[in-house]
């Protein structure tokens, strides 16, 4: 597998799939009345479907990096994000989405420390009241910071 800088977050688009479709709606319906200038439509058709295939081996590339990370922090469960990040090549940025989408599916269950940004694995996920006098939240995924000296999220492990 290679993995190119914020392949995670940046590789897959629904934007693109539209096109895709749009260029082999195109390219498909100028074969209808088979004429001189129907050899254009494989031109349009040919591009939407290495655009499609680009788009199956984004989404297939990401279930392969999500594997990655989550067996990163297998054996290391007290890893940071930078160091996952220097064992695997995989950008911060990256990881931090990989850690959103594996814990929302459940794949993922822990807690960041807020000082030193290692996560902590736990076995049931603790629900803790929100304060309504905190209103400082995280950049990266928008959870509240309830503590005051907190350096990292505690639930994606984000630098504050």
């Amino acid at each position: 597998m290679k993995y190119e800088k914020n392949q995670y977050s940046d590789g897959f688009s629904i934007c693109a799939l539209i096109i895709a479709g749009a260029f082999l709606y195109w390219g498909i319906s100028s074969f209808i009345p088979w004429n001189a200038w129907s050899w254009w439509g494989f031109i349009s058709t040919g591009i939407g479907v290495a655009i499609l295939v680009s788009q199956i081996f984004a989404l297939t590339n990401r279930s392969k990096l999500r594997n990655v990370v989550l067996s990163e922090f297998q054996v290391n469960p007290e890893a940071t994000i930078d160091e996952v990040s220097k064992s695997t090549g995989i950008t911060p940025k990256d990881i931090q989405s990989i850690i959103l989408d594996l814990k929302a599916s459940g794949q993922l269950r822990g807690k960041f420390n807020t000082t030193t940004g290692q996560i902590k694995h736990l076995s049931i996920p603790e629900k803790e009241a929100l304060t309504e006098e905190r209103a400082k939240y995280c950049p990266n995924c928008g959870t509240p910071i309830k503590k005051d000296g907190a350096q990292f999220c505690a639930y994606c492990g984000a630098q504050i």
